[in-house]
């Protein structure tokens, strides 16, 4: 059987269960997922040769890292044209590209310094988010940024913040397409602290230093994303959950809550958070990754909570108030291989949510037939997703199965011959 032949028969299957499978792809191809840049260099960026700080780690050495603009864009390139569905792209501040010798500090930065990114979001016709970048620089002071006890390192990093504002509305601008602003610290204490309420006070202002910069709220999306804990920041993080969420829930006409699901404790699901946010905000958004034991992020696999997350999303009526990007980044595989199962895996995952008889199961639920409802969920976890999958790839220009011997083709002719 041909594709097209597998998918009429699968249309057919979905049928009988009240799901448009034709109408599931059409909305999948227009979700946009933010395709983060730091996969493709191990979180190095371009404006310091320092380590990675803030509490993340990157493990692996594979060949073929990126190691200038040019080749990260490149593999970037070559990623996405192996993914079916939309695009953005998602940029931290620390890959701002100087031209001719030119260098300024995180807190003096401009729309220029990354001009090269918006040309090539709007050569695709992409959008772009964005994300200060409160790690891996000589300015983090002891651990600590924007909740830091010294004024002066205090006060650069809220420049940082301001000035990626600007750089954020300038995005917005160029593309037409709202751009997802995303604060982040790694800051805390590695051993039980005196003062935990101290440190967040400082954030606190320091974040409404930060969001008091001019900027349109319909076209940039500021979010303050929380986590658990780090490297050497085990027993105390600035930006908890509760922090984050109280932060977002006081100031909603300023900014969302962005939850990653690599940021809290293992036990907890993201999934089973999504509908308890968007019944009180109005957007929300999400950095989708694959945790192991702690924020390991590894790349995002079609799996149990992956699909889950999808699943609450696309319940919830949530896709037009839900903002997902991915964030992971693995150095022991080959970086674009990572990117696009990655990408696919999501891609996956929200076309099987869209596929699922969601208004048939919450009627069992609703009227008590739970055994029913078990055994019907039971049952869509073995409908032939896998053909609705190969047609919507095809639909999109992508191939369905074959796509990795184009990966092994670029690292042959391109990769290999990094030094």
């Amino acid at each position: 059987m041909t594709t097209r032949e597998r998918y009429e028969s699968a249309r057919e299957i979905y049928a009988k269960l009240g799901v448009d499978t034709d109408a599931a792809i059409e909305k999948c191809k227009n979700v946009p997922v933010s395709l983060h840049c730091w996969q493709g260099d191990d979180v190095t960026g371009f404006d310091h040769d320092g380590p990675l700080t803030g509490g993340i780690q990157t493990t692996g050495n594979y060949p073929g890292k990126a190691r200038t603009p040019e080749e990260l864009l490149a593999d970037m390139d070559k990623a996405m044209s192996l993914m079916p569905g939309m695009k953005k792209i998602n940029v931290h501040a620390s890959y701002a590209i100087f031209e001719d010798g030119e260098f300024v500090d995180r807190d003096k930065l401009e729309p220029k310094h990354f001009q090269k990114w918006v040309d090539f979001a709007k050569e695709r016709g992409m959008g772009l988010d964005f994300n200060p970048t409160f790690f891996s620089h000589d300015k983090v002071k002891d651990g600590l940024t924007l909740s830091s006890p010294d004024e002066e390192t205090r006060k650069f990093w809220i420049e940082h913040g301001k000035a990626c504002i600007r750089i954020s509305t300038y995005f917005a601008e160029q593309t037409g397409i709202p751009c997802v602003m995303n604060i982040w610290t790694g800051d805390g204490y590695k051993d039980v602290p005196a003062d935990r309420m101290g440190p967040r006070v400082r954030y606190k202002e320091s974040i409404d230093e930060i969001l008091s910069e001019p900027y349109d709220p319909k076209m940039v999306k500021p979010c303050v994303e929380s986590k658990v804990f780090g490297i050497g920041v085990e027993a105390y993080t600035v930006g908890s959950a509760e922090f984050a969420l109280s932060y977002a829930a006081a100031n909603m006409d300023k900014c969302l809550p962005l939850m990653d699901n690599g940021h809290y404790h293992p036990t907890e699901v993201v999934s089973d958070k999504i509908p308890a946010l968007l019944t009180f905000f109005p957007e929300i958004a999400l950095h989708v990754t694959r945790p192991i034991r702690w924020d390991s992020d590894h790349v995002v696999l079609y799996d149990d909570e992956t699909k889950e997350i999808a699943q609450e999303i696309v319940r919830c009526d949530g896709l037009d108030r839900t903002y997902i990007a991915l964030d992971y980044f693995d150095a022991s595989i080959n970086r674009v291989s990572a990117w696009v199962t990655g990408f696919r895996s999501f891609q996956k995952a929200l076309l099987n949510a869209l596929c699922t008889p969601s208004a048939m199961l919450k009627e069992l639920q609703d009227t008590n037939q739970f055994s029913k409802k078990m055994v019907m969920m039971e049952e869509c976890k073995t409908l032939p997703i896998g053909d609705i999958w190969n047609e919507y790839c095809a639909q999109c220009g992508v191939d369905a199965e074959g796509w990795f011997s184009e990966i092994e083709k670029y690292e042959t002719e391109v990769l290999s011959k990094r030094a």
